[in-house]
């Protein structure tokens, strides 16, 4: 954990404690990763030559406004696959949060939205976001009433929640490396060195059957077979990734 500015030391230190992080050492090299606290926002770095630049959560990214504004709306492949059609907009439990892109999109198209994130560090990450989100001009008015942030586990999460839990719950897993060319963005690199896989991704799929209302939707790499072997509903495919949805049948 690095303050980059002296006036942060103590909410770092505060920060790095309740990670369980320590502090690092100026006259010593650095680490692999760092946290690093600046006067703008909290980020992760990795260092060392040739390694990429810092990673954060910014709602308020060029990128992510562009998405939101000409990625097709709710026509897109993402708001087809959860269920957003007319006025109609479905409460969601994002289960495997990461960096809450997908759930942003959800929320900004009318979703109510609960993240969940088991990772501390991506969790610290992902509020810092939010926080800076609802300070944003253009994002304040929704974005601290649609979206609700959680640390732990989903599947203990999901296990304590009555039915329905939410009328979709959506799964983006992080799964084992296939090939260098998988992972091309800084971000799906970073996370999966210190989040790791989600080894536990089947078993998370047959906990959200059990508890969404309406479906589940997973998103997968487009060639990647299906989640626990399982055949969905039905997909949609998209050029690198497709949504596989499971509808849940409803009982008479």
């Amino acid at each position: 954990m690095l303050a980059t500015d002296p006036a942060l030391a103590a909410a770092a230190t505060q920060l790095a404690q309740r990670l369980g992080l320590p502090l690092a050492d100026p006259a010593r090299p650095p680490p692999p990763f760092l946290l690093q606290l600046t006067p703008e926002r909290l980020q992760l770095c990795q260092t060392g030559p040739g390694t990429p630049g810092p990673v954060c959560v910014d709602l308020a990214s060029p990128g992510l406004s562009h998405r939101r504004k000409r990625g097709g709306g709710r026509r897109q492949s993402l708001a087809r696959a959860v269920g957003i059609k007319g006025r109609q907009a479905p409460t969601v439990i994002d289960a495997t949060a990461g960096l809450g892109r997908d759930a942003f999109i959800m929320a900004d198209l009318g979703c109510q939205v609960r993240l969940i994130e088991r990772s501390p560090l991506i969790h610290a990450l992902l509020a810092d976001g939010l926080r800076r989100a609802q300070a944003d001009p253009g994002l304040a008015a929704w974005v601290g009433r649609r979206l609700q942030l959680s640390l732990g586990e989903a599947g203990a999460i999901l296990a304590g929640l009555t039915v329905p839990a939410a009328d979709v719950i959506y799964l983006d897993p992080m799964f084992p490396e296939r090939s260098k060319s998988s992972l091309v963005k800084k971000e799906l690199r970073l996370l999966r060195q210190l989040a790791g896989d989600d080894d536990d991704a089947d078993l998370l799929l047959e906990q959200a059957l059990a508890k969404a209302g309406e479906r589940v939707v997973v998103k997968r790499p487009r060639l990647a077979p299906f989640l626990a072997g399982r055949p969905p509903s039905f997909s949609l495919k998209g050029k690198s990734s497709r949504f596989d949805i499971y509808l849940i049948s409803k009982q008479p």
